[in-house]
């Protein structure tokens, strides 16, 4: 559908390339038994994972800064579980999970495939609202950093998907016009309705079982990618 058309490929990278949840959950498992933690990890990933998603949503928004997300997503997910710990531990547990994160290198099904598929005919990039401390390394770790060409996160544009500055800036490092760029990725506001109103096209990953929509196409498997470049 894409291929006569697109010369730049831009990807989001958590949720879409790296698999958060399962590195999340190994990383949380690594640092709850290290500090001796006795919550149950099953129950605390379960109040925990919506609630890390509603904190993102207000960073995005610009609503709390990074130091708020970090602790309170913690800290409200022990509240709710009605488990007393520290504020001292949360604090340890969240630069423990910053520095644990990137050290998992889980990928979706089929990242590698895609990638290698697109890089001979695409230049491929990274738009990610992720902390720029530690997308470098996940990317590295993984061993995908050298697939891209371009890498914008964030904190080096000011602002996060969907503020159109994050895209103008990519579409500039890339020197690419917006209408030979795709952008792919799991979340509806930020990656799909962020590229499409700056006239990138856009494909859907949809891995959290959204409802459909009249934005862009929406894919279950990355693979699918090549039915569209």
């Amino acid at each position: 559908m894409f291929k006569d058309i697109v010369t730049d490929v831009f990807f989001d990278l958590d949720h879409t390339l790296w698999d958060f949840e399962k590195n999340s959950a190994l990383t949380f498992e690594r640092i709850l038994q290290a500090n001796r933690v006795g919550v149950d990890l099953n129950d605390f990933l379960r109040v925990y994972i919506p609630l890390n998603l509603e904190f993102w949503k207000l960073y995005r928004d610009g609503k709390i800064i990074k130091e708020d997300l970090r602790y309170q997503r913690l800290k409200q997910t022990f509240d709710s579980l009605g488990f007393t710990i520290s504020d001292e531990t949360i604090h340890v547990l969240s630069e423990q999970y910053i520095e644990h994160l990137s050290s998992f290198t889980h990928l979706f099904p089929n990242t590698v495939d895609i990638l290698d598929y697109l890089k001979p005919k695409y230049k491929l990039h990274i738009i990610t609202n992720g902390f720029q401390e530690i997308q470098e390394k996940k990317l590295k770790n993984s061993n995908i950093h050298g697939y891209f060409d371009q890498i914008i996160d964030s904190e080096m544009a000011g602002v996060k998907k969907p503020d159109p500055i994050i895209y103008q800036l990519a579409l500039q490092k890339a020197n690419v016009a917006p209408e030979k760029s795709i952008m792919i990725g799991d979340s509806l506001e930020a990656d799909i309705m962020g590229a499409r109103a700056m006239g990138l096209h856009a494909l859907h990953f949809n891995v959290h079982n959204d409802k459909k929509h009249d934005y862009c196409d929406m894919i279950n498997d990355l693979n699918e990618i090549k039915s569209y470049l």
